[in-house]
């Protein structure tokens, strides 16, 4: 509720539902009260006069301008809540997008130290065959460059950790630093199902408030043509007034100050160059740009469906080679770090062996990441939410 962009829609929200109250106003009689008290000299004579008064104003909506404007206040309305969900969407998405790559930095942080861990073990059993020995100083060396660029990478990793803790703050309304202690514990990824049941596409679809408020700002600039089209017809008005006038202030109330006016009034304008027309035309044009607004925020929802299915599945299918290439590699290391120890084979083989452990793990951690990040890709792009 802290975010600014959530606030700033809720704000439109407000102000589009006071637009429709004003056009649903001109729906109704208008009345103004009066009163006025002063002297006036004529002729050498001074006179005072008094009034109370009530003027009504009705315009009769014979032509449905005034009920067309409140339809397209009404899709206007609908509209700025549209609105207001989509920012709800993309806010939800946001917030789980970063603290997903706050949880997968973490994960890879934690490979990394792990890996550390291994190639400092490795180190000390190197600087103790080499001092008897048993190894020479190329191993050493080669040893040591690999813990370090192993070590190199945890800077890096932190900075991207603390960078997404941060916008995962600024995100909520907080200032930085302030989901440092929620998120201090490294914890796993949230766990992904296998397969997703999408649904009729049409129908999800509709789910979509960018869609949505698409459509409600085309049914909008719709009604503003029929108040457009209105103007080339007369105005029909209802007016009627009641109220006191003296000349006495003690005579105000006498029955017979009493006057009231009643009568119809129309007004229609004849010739304004054509601008009326012209009027129209511009509404017309605006619908037309509705609609293709529209038909393209539908072309690109069936695509960003499409591509957040595909990348759900396809890296489904990546994890899945990865998890084993993980499971191979921890094997290799292990056997060469074995033979190495026996003598059967150099250091080079438990130094590629570490390796591709070390890169194969990370890329494991951003795929469990990725994997689920693919999930809430596909939830935003089918609108928020699913059964």
């Amino acid at each position: 509720g802290n975010n600014l962009d959530l606030r700033l829609a809720e704000a439109r929200v407000r102000e589009a539902r006071a637009r429709r109250g004003i056009s649903q106003a001109g729906l109704f009689p208008a009345v103004d009260a009066s009163g006025a008290a002063g002297r006036s000299k004529s002729s050498g004579e001074t006179r005072s006069f008094y009034s109370l008064g009530l003027d009504a104003g009705w315009e009769l909506d014979f032509f449905g301008g005034t009920r067309r404007a409140v339809e397209a206040a009404d899709a206007t309305l609908a509209a700025s809540q549209e609105d207001l969900r989509d920012v709800l969407v993309t806010l939800t998405a946001e917030v789980a997008f970063n603290y997903l790559e706050a949880r997968t930095l973490q994960a890879r942080l934690t490979v990394a130290q792990g890996n550390l861990d291994i190639q400092q073990q490795t180190l000390e059993l190197i600087q103790a065959r080499y001092q008897a020995g048993l190894s020479d100083e190329l191993a050493l060396q080669e040893a040591r460059a690999s813990l370090e660029s192993t070590r190199a990478q945890l800077p890096t990793l932190r900075t991207g950790l603390e960078e997404a803790k941060n916008r995962l703050a600024l995100l909520t309304g907080m200032i930085p630093g302030g989901v440092h202690e929620q998120l201090a514990e490294a914890r796993p990824l949230p766990a992904i199902p296998p397969a997703l049941a999408v649904g009729v596409p049409a129908e999800t679809l509709r789910h979509r408030p960018d869609i949505r408020r698409a459509e409600r700002n085309l049914a909008a600039q719709t009604a503003l043509v029929g108040v457009a089209t209105a103007d080339l017809y007369p105005k029909l008005r209802l007016t009627g007034s009641i109220g006191l006038e003296a000349i006495n202030s003690a005579d105000l109330f006498d029955p017979a100050s009493q006057f009231w006016r009643l009568g119809p009034g129309v007004s229609w304008n004849i010739f304004d160059a054509g601008a009326v027309r012209q009027n129209i035309e511009v509404q017309s044009a605006l619908q037309e740009q509705s609609l293709l607004a529209y038909e393209a925020a539908v072309l690109t929802a069936l695509a960003e469906v499409e591509n957040a299915l595909t990348a759900y599945a396809e890296e489904q299918l990546r994890r899945q080679g990865l998890q084993a290439a993980v499971e191979a590699t921890r094997q290799s290391e292990f056997l060469a770090q074995h033979q190495y120890q026996a003598g059967l084979v150099d250091f080079t083989t438990v130094l590629i062996a570490q390796r591709a452990l070390l890169n194969l793990e990370d890329q494991l951690a951003q795929s469990n990441g990725t994997g689920t990040a693919n999930l809430i890709r596909r939830y935003k792009a089918l609108g928020g939410g699913w059964e």
